[in-house]
């Protein structure tokens, strides 16, 4: 239905009013009585012990998440945790509310199934989206918030915003994203390197510890860095070794990239960040190069280009335990799980493995 009726109506609108219509629509969703058991018996997904996955504390009933950016005010939540989402990412938020660069900034690259945004962190802020997650009654899912920086704080004083929305969200996230790779925001990318990098992370870490001893918690919520694909090899080692060293929880590889190698769209043109097919093999060798540094002892959720199980699975080899699809979701619809899944479930039965633990990290064998 996504495919041949709602696909091509969205496509006839620009890109950002057909993503509000979307998000409005879903958040209505959210609020009939019956809609999102409706919306579970058509896009969901059965629990397998094969696909269960253990990461940060959390259960996951399938390894297949969402990526911040769709639903960065947290408006659909109770739509998006009934169609087959193991995971799902909010974000990515900032201390106060902004509005974002200046339209248009959203494109897409259909023959590339591609997209570039260059959004700037348009949110709502913490307290809307505080609230927002406050009055869910149900999570069938673990729910991760992406946070960020807003535009006019100065790189110097980035690590009090991180640590502002830290503090603001903690008791409502599963866990916890840092983003210092969007594309979008002047200087954003440079918190990537060096001391400022490390001193971040340890920042946040120190923050998340401290949150979880006043809620006395057994262990602080998971810390994860999302990190971007336009890395040179020793750019990427670096970042790796300070991420290891900093004891944060594992990295998210990777945001959208600058390059525009291979497209075909006129809107190759359009500044911002790149996500979707041309992405793909970029995140992949990010993973593969993260993996065989830390000999797979750090978590990595890979995202970037997946539209297939044999993309997912790619990911998985590479050394990825769980994997986000954006991108995909918006050319293929939520159907896009449970053929993902599927297809999951059919690839590490062919391989001869009981459970999806086993296929991470094969292709370094």
């Amino acid at each position: 239905m996504y495919q041949k009726l709602i696909r091509p109506l969205l496509f006839r609108l620009q890109p950002e009013t057909a993503h509000h219509l979307t998000m409005f629509g879903l958040h209505v969703a959210g609020k009939i009585p019956g809609a999102t058991a409706l919306l579970r018996g058509i896009y969901g997904t059965k629990a397998t012990r094969m696909l269960e996955t253990q990461l940060f504390g959390l259960t996951f009933h399938t390894p297949i998440g969402l990526a911040a950016g769709l639903d960065k005010n947290a408006e659909a939540v109770k739509a998006f945790s009934n169609v087959g989402f193991g995971f799902l990412e909010v974000g990515t938020v900032t201390p106060k509310a902004q509005p974002g660069n200046e339209q248009p900034r959203s494109f897409r690259l259909p023959p590339d199934e591609a997209l570039i945004n260059r959004m700037g962190f348009n949110n709502e802020g913490i307290d809307t989206l505080f609230h927002r997650l406050d009055a869910l009654t149900e999570r069938r899912i673990p729910i991760a918030i992406n946070i960020g920086k807003n535009k006019v704080t100065p790189n110097e004083d980035a690590i009090q915003d991180y640590i502002a929305c830290m503090r603001g969200l903690y008791k409502q996230g599963d866990f916890f994203v840092v983003n210092i790779s969007s594309p979008n925001t002047p200087d954003l990318r440079k918190l990537q390197h060096g001391d400022e990098l490390e001193n971040l992370l340890i920042a946040v870490r120190d923050e998340a510890k401290a949150l979880s001893k006043a809620n006395k918690e057994e262990k602080p919520k998971a810390v994860l860095v999302k990190i971007a694909p336009d890395l040179n090899e020793d750019e990427l080692t670096s970042i790796i070794a300070t991420v290891v060293r900093s004891n944060i929880d594992g990295i998210i590889a990777t945001n959208t990239t600058l390059s525009r190698e291979g497209l075909q769209h006129p809107n190759k043109r359009e500044t911002g960040g790149l996500s979707g097919k041309p992405l793909k093999d970029r995140s992949t060798q990010v993973i593969h190069e993260i993996y065989k540094q830390t000999k797979g002892s750090l978590p990595i959720i890979g995202s970037g280009g997946i539209f297939t199980a044999e993309d997912a699975y790619e990911k998985i080899r590479a050394g990825a335990s769980m994997i986000e699809v954006y991108t995909g979701m918006v050319y293929h619809g939520p159907a896009i799980n449970r053929q993902i899944q599927n297809g999951l479930l059919a690839l590490l039965q062919r391989d001869g493995y009981k459970h999806i633990s086993e296929a991470v990290g094969t292709a370094h064998q």
